[in-house]
């Protein structure tokens, strides 16, 4: 029997201070259509891939919402399955939401978006519009431009003479960019969020440089007319001792004014024996390529900038602990600081984490729960291959849409693996049919409901796509058989194929009103400036 909750009373879950995952279960552009503020994305097609990391303690309270079309019952018992033991569903969905009086939100990662504006309304955070940036770069001002995005967003396109230095990293790598105090500091991202966060974050580090953000980020500077870089690489050097010195002494402030927590591993060891009845997150902030060189066991890597910009795709329990880890302190203390800013009452920054400890190297361990249970037949790539060159084989993938677009199975149908059950009766499929996704994993897992939607033969790509490419074997690109429309994924403005300038002044717009929606909504948890003065 799945339980339900009426909109009313997941209000007041949503302000009772106790722990709460929420997860609406709609793919992602569907999601960001209208959704409650404080749902996580988790969409029914990839469950199985991602519950694990928001939601580590199965006994954790959980809500599942969606459109009122029933994939939130649908996720319940699968769930249910998987070992969460207390799971109920919102009645009637986001319609009943709505209908009840309360807000829905457009667009992604919106707390952590609300709460950029938040910050630039109660700090007063300086801007520099792109014009005036413009003009003083061509003048030969003395100007320091950081880009405080991944790298990988950085180097598709970047302000001209841009460095990046991910906003996490800002406080730590400034003191190695900085030639001389007079210099003025420019921080930009995409849009405003990051942007905003990372010149406030040099700021209550009272940096000496002037310090301000680059106002709607490389959007706003494309709407200007100004021409953007492609390709680059420039990153901030290492940083020396003596400069991190200074950064260590910042943190230190920063700590100080916020009441940021230091913990020791004793402590964390406590947190940890406690996991069965408190929600517990080990996030390492540090760069990707650092955590990967060695980590501690059950932490996941969330670079700083990117959690404080991502928070709900890292953190999927309201009210949990979160303990940081870094090498010295002091990304984990300003990312810490964010925290606290945005609500969360248990952030600790573990002091010393790397000392005598036994670390792991990789990417880190995605659990993918239920695999234990499947027997799907597979296939190898060759075999797959050769059954190709006789027409004996129908495709069908369930990667992302971006990843089928990039590259496929040629003749492979493009499907969503919550839909099956409705796209494949509709498809000319022969008496075999192969499922793959990026990795095969998420194929075994839908194995048995191709079987069942299909009525036909199905098999597994073993070792998916990237099995394929690594067997040499060529791809075809393009959104070439698209069974299901690639809803699973909600696009940047400048990711889009056409309108893409209306798309980014919307999305600015977007942005800016959220403060408004925020005061409408009433559930933000954020704290305000005069909280820490």
């Amino acid at each position: 029997m799945i339980k339900s909750v009426d909109p009313a009373l997941l209000h007041q879950w949503l302000l009772d201070g106790e722990e709460l995952a929420l997860f609406d279960v709609r793919e992602e552009l569907v999601f960001g259509g209208a959704h409650i503020l404080y749902a996580s994305c988790l969409p029914l097609s990839r469950l199985e891939l991602k519950v694990a990391a928001l939601a580590p303690r199965r006994s954790v309270r959980m809500v599942l919402c969606d459109g009122g079309e029933g994939l939130a019952e649908r996720a319940a018992a699968r769930l249910g399955v998987l070992g969460y033991t207390d799971v109920s569903v919102l009645e009637g969905g986001t319609l009943a939401w709505s209908d009840a009086g309360f807000e829905l939100f457009s667009g992604v990662n919106v707390p952590s978006k609300a709460f950029g504006e938040m910050v630039e309304h109660e700090y007063a955070t300086p801007s520099i519009g792109a014009s005036e940036l413009k003009a003083k770069l061509d003048q030969g001002d003395s100007i320091l431009v950081l880009d405080s995005r991944p790298f990988s967003e950085y180097h598709a396109r970047n302000i001209p003479g841009g460095i990046c230095v991910p906003g996490g990293e800002l406080v730590y790598r400034l003191e190695e960019l900085t030639q001389h105090e007079n210099a003025l500091v420019v921080v930009n991202c995409a849009g405003r969020t990051r942007s905003i966060i990372g010149a406030q974050s040099l700021i209550n580090a009272g940096v000496g440089n002037q310090v301000v953000a680059l106002r709607n980020g490389t959007m706003g500077w494309h709407l200007a007319g100004q021409p953007l870089e492609t390709g680059m690489t420039r990153r901030a050097p290492e940083v020396s001792a003596k400069n991190l010195r200074i950064a260590k002494q910042r943190a230190q402030a920063v700590a100080g004014r916020y009441s940021v927590k230091i913990i020791d591993k004793e402590d964390l060891k406590r947190l940890q024996g406690q996991r069965e009845r408190r929600s517990l997150f080990v996030l390492d902030v540090r760069h990707p390529e650092e955590y990967e060189a060695g980590h501690l066991p059950d932490s996941r890597s969330a670079p700083g900038g990117q959690l404080v910009q991502e928070t709900d795709q890292f953190i999927g329990i309201l009210g949990a602990r979160v303990v940081l880890v870094d090498n010295d302190g002091v990304r984990a203390t300003m990312t810490a600081s964010w925290l606290i800013h945005m609500g969360w009452k248990e952030v600790y920054v573990l002091q010393d984490a790397f000392e005598v400890a036994e670390l792991e190297t990789g990417p880190g361990k995605v659990e993918a729960l239920g695999l234990a249970n499947v027997t799907a037949p597979e296939v190898s790539p060759e075999a797959l291959n050769d059954l190709l060159s006789k027409d004996a084989v129908s495709v069908v993938d369930i990667s992302s849409s971006r990843q089928y677009r990039e590259g496929h199975v040629p003749g492979a149908w493009f499907a969503i693996r919550a839909r099956l059950a409705q796209t494949l009766p509709s498809l000319d499929l022969g008496n075999l049919v192969v499922i793959t996704s990026e990795d095969g994993v998420l194929a075994r897992l839908a194995a048995e409901e191709a079987a069942a939607a299909s009525g036909r033969e199905v098999r597994v790509l073993s070792g998916g796509v990237a099995a394929w490419v690594d067997a040499g074997l060529p791809l075809e690109s393009g959104a070439t058989r698209m069974a299901d429309p690639a809803d699973d994924k909600w696009l940047r403005p400048y990711e889009k194929d056409w309108g893409v300038e209306q798309a980014m002044q919307d999305y600015l717009r977007w942005e800016v009103a959220l403060v408004e929606q925020i005061e409408r909504d009433g559930t933000a948890r954020f704290r305000h400036r005069s909280e820490f003065e």
